[in-house]
């Protein structure tokens, strides 16, 4: 490389500077020597070589004492560069007619060291110019330059919003340079999260390079703009019972800490944190909540729906009853939706709702009036009602011969709750082959049974008591050898509704026959006796006997 038309050496700060003398050495040749130029142009003589006695010596010289090295081409080695080797050092080749001179001018570089961003500024706030740091590079030679990026882009100057001030120093004893750059800075609400950093410019030996130092992203503080409120825990629906919390943000930077909370029935704002908290929430708390700053400006609303569900059955609880009452019986619910209403008796689901004109024994049981919302998870509500029939006990005794003609079972149908205890007793002679045998007691009814063999005519009795009533019911039993009419056994008692019905229905026949059989007689009646008027002037002794023979056989027929 030529500087200025003569020979550069570039060195690197710190290494050897290697200098080779470009002069051709001639013909009796006597000696060579070094020198460099002062400032003022006067020579420092700092090395010297001579051709014949190949002996070498170094000039007194401080700042080259112990660094300088002359070989036998005459090329001169300085150890470690200094900046103060730029100089013009000069190659001398000498012989008794001529001397010979040729320059060579030493350039030296230093990388500086990576730039750093220092005193930075613990937060940036908007609209406001501030300091934003230091980029500090140091140790360079020859100076450098800094510039200052953000997000990758050269930041350009602009006034009262982009200041940059750019300062270099000189370190006299080694003659680097430090180069300082400092950025005034303006950001705004984009700048959050934006990354700052700083580039130094240098040159070295082999040409212009750069160093960039580490991204630094600055917290910027900004203003709210914006309130929002939403309700906790996020759920579509919220019921009677509920824990919520209201939370309030907004979306500036460092967001707000308190802030102003509007409840319904509430004339001023609850001063608070972020956060609002109620618990075990009722319907009267449905409606708008609102939040604002508590300078009451930005203020957000939401809704608040509180679901609730109400049953009432009446009656309820444990409710004892008589045979044959009526009882009514309502379920009514009161919902802030439409809700759903099913009944349950006994574990099992009820197809219609219960109604009691008349009530049974088979209608006592726990019946569940149970309600709920399908569209609120948890919303549901019950009632039980333990109904309990009662009756005094009610016997229907039958008797049959059994088919080996040698015993006759009686049995006692009992009716009554609570159940009634049941007592049998005999009068007359006869044995009790065995003892009392009892069915299962269902819907109020149960039948226990006998089997006797009795050798005389006996009466049997069945007594049933329970705590309302004491019932005794006897029965006339012909002895096993006297043939007499069995009474048909019912088939079980689960059928025994189906039986009485069907007696019912027989006994309501028989009754109207009988009636109509009464009428016809009392018509034929009058009309015979009109007859008999009609006939004063008949001999009377005529037809008498022939008459009154039809009439009694007639009688006889109406009667029967």
């Amino acid at each position: 490389p030529l500087a200025l038309g003569l020979y550069t050496v570039n060195a690197v700060y710190g290494d050897t500077i290697t200098m080779p003398c470009r002069l051709e050495v001639p013909d009796g040749l006597m000696f060579g020597k070094w020198k460099y130029e002062m400032p003022n142009g006067s020579p420092v003589f700092i090395a010297f070589r001579s051709s014949t006695k190949k002996n070498v010596q170094y000039d007194d010289v401080p700042d080259y004492k112990d660094r300088l090295s002359l070989s036998e081409n005459y090329t001169l080695s300085i150890k470690n560069a200094r900046i103060s080797d730029e100089k013009r050092f000069v190659c001398m080749l000498v012989t008794e007619d001529d001397v010979s001179e040729e320059p060579t001018i030493v350039k030296v570089f230093k990388q500086p060291s990576q730039p750093e961003i220092l005193h930075q500024a613990d937060f940036l706030e908007t609209e406001k110019l501030q300091m934003l740091g230091e980029c500090v590079a140091r140790d360079s030679y020859p100076e450098g330059n800094v510039t200052w990026y953000k997000n990758g882009r050269v930041l350009q100057p602009v006034e009262e919003a982009v200041v940059i001030n750019l300062q270099k120093m000189v370190n006299k004893s080694t003659g680097l340079f430090t180069m300082t750059s400092s950025l005034q800075y303006m950001p705004t609400k984009e700048d959050a999260n934006a990354k700052f950093s700083c580039v130094v410019t240098y040159y070295g030996p082999s040409g212009q390079k750069t160093i960039q130092s580490e991204l630094v992203v600055f917290d910027v503080h900004y203003p709210t703009e914006k309130v929002t409120i939403q309700v906790l825990p996020q759920s579509s629906t919220i019921k009677e019972g509920d824990n919520i919390t209201l939370k309030c943000s907004g979306n500036g930077n460092p967001p707000p800490q308190e802030f102003l909370f509007y409840i319904p029935g509430e004339t001023e704002g609850i001063r608070s944190s972020d956060t609002y908290s109620m618990t075990d929430v009722r319907r009267n708390a449905t409606g708008e909540y609102k939040c604002s700053l508590t300078d009451k400006s930005m203020m957000d609303s939401t809704t608040i729906t509180v679901h609730y569900l109400d049953l009432q059955l009446t009656p309820s609880g444990e409710v004892t009853k008589q045979i044959g009452e009526a009882l009514p019986v309502s379920c009514t619910i009161s919902s802030s939706r439409n809700a759903t209403v099913f009944w349950i008796k006994d574990n099992t689901r009820m197809q219609t709702s219960p109604s009691f004109s008349s009530l049974q024994y088979q209608d006592a049981g726990n019946y569940i009036c149970a309600t709920t919302l399908q569209e609120v998870e948890g919303l549901q509500k019950r009632k039980t009602l333990k109904l309990i029939v009662e009756g005094k006990p009610q016997i229907k005794m039958t008797k049959k011969t059994n088919t080996n003609k040698m015993s006759k079972t009686i049995i006692c149908h009992v009716e009554g709750f609570p159940k009634p205890a049941v007592q049998w007793t005999v009068t007359g002679s006869g044995s009790i082959i065995n003892k009392a045998k009892e069915t299962r007691y269902v819907n109020g009814k149960f039948s226990s049974k006998i089997v006797i063999a009795p050798e005389e005519n006996v009466t049997l009795t069945c007594i049933a008591e329970n705590q309302l009533e004491r019932t005794v019911t006897s029965l006339n039993v012909s002895a096993i050898s006297i043939p007499e009419y069995d009474e048909p056994e019912d088939r079980n008692d689960d059928n025994s509704e189906k039986v009485n019905d069907q007696a019912k229905l027989i006994v309501g026949i028989v009754v109207g026959l009988l009636l109509a059989a009464l009428v016809a007689g009392v018509v034929y009646w009058l009309y015979v006796k009109k007859s008999k008027t009609a006939s004063k002037h008949v001999d009377k002794d005529l037809g008498n006997i022939e008459e009154n023979k039809k009439l009694e056989e007639n009688n006889h027929k109406s009667e029967t």
